[in-house]
Order: C-alpha cells, then structure tokens, then sequence
C-alpha cells in the first residue's frame, strides 16, 4: 500500500486519493485524440486521515483548487507519461498540504540608522536645490 509523506509524523495512504486519466488539453501530435495521458487528482479533505489542525488549515485556505465541498482537485498534463503526471500531481498535493503548517516568522520592526537618515536627507537638500536653480531668474 503506497503512501505519500507529507512529514516525519504525517503519512497519507494512496487509498485516500481518487485519480482519473483524462485527455491532455493543446496541441500534442499524433497521440493527442487517443491517449488520455493527463491526471485528475481528487482528495477529500474532511474524510482523509490527516490531523484536524491541518484540515482546519486546509478548509479555511483560499486556493482555487480548494471545492467549496472541501475537495481538493489538481490537474496535471505536464508530461505525455500518465505515471509521470500522477507523481507530479502527487508532488504538488503535498506541496499544498505542507504550506499550511509553515508558520511566518513574526516581523519586528526596525528604525532606520542615523547615518541612513542624514543621506536620505542631503540627497533630498541636492535635489531641491537643483530644482530651485532651474527656477525664473529675477532680471532687476
């Protein structure tokens, strides 16, 4: 029973994901019409295996590729081999189910230096006075 490792701790079984062949969209030659060598991927989020913080993640995520069923379908045609395209698919559902567990580091913020200061504004005295010389000239 095949199984895909999103990390150390968290496993998905194969079982739980649904993939269809279908036909590849775009031009593709002689095989195009014949070969359904592109992959649905289905899998259901509420009824997975996953730990509830990462289906809270995942259902309450914006990505269009998110049903409002909580579905999350990804499509794939990007190789002319089915098997290529269903490890490529499978690739980039774990890719999404990783993203929910990375936590963004909490910015602090920071006050610019003196010395970047001071630049800052002898650059802006350069340039209004270049703009003042390039004003009338008061003809007395």
């Amino acid at each position: 029973m095949p199984t895909l490792k999103i990390s150390n701790t968290v496993t998905l079984d194969e079982n739980e994901i649904e993939f269809s062949a279908i036909r590849a969209q775009g031009s593709g030659g002689q095989k195009v019409n014949k070969v359904s060598a592109a992959i649905h991927l289905r899998f259901d989020i509420s009824a997975s295996s996953l730990p509830e913080h990462y289906k809270e993640k995942l259902l309450t995520l914006k990505d269009k590729r998110i049903t409002k069923d909580g579905i999350i379908v990804i499509k794939s045609q990007q190789y002319r081999s089915q098997e290529q395209n269903r490890d490529k698919a499978l690739e980039r559902l774990a890719e999404l189910i990783k993203s929910v567990n990375v936590v963004q580091k909490k910015r602090v913020p920071t006050k610019p230096t003196k010395g970047s200061v001071n630049r800052r504004l002898d650059s802006k005295k350069k340039h209004a006075s270049k703009k003042r010389l390039r004003g009338r000239v008061d003809r007395g």
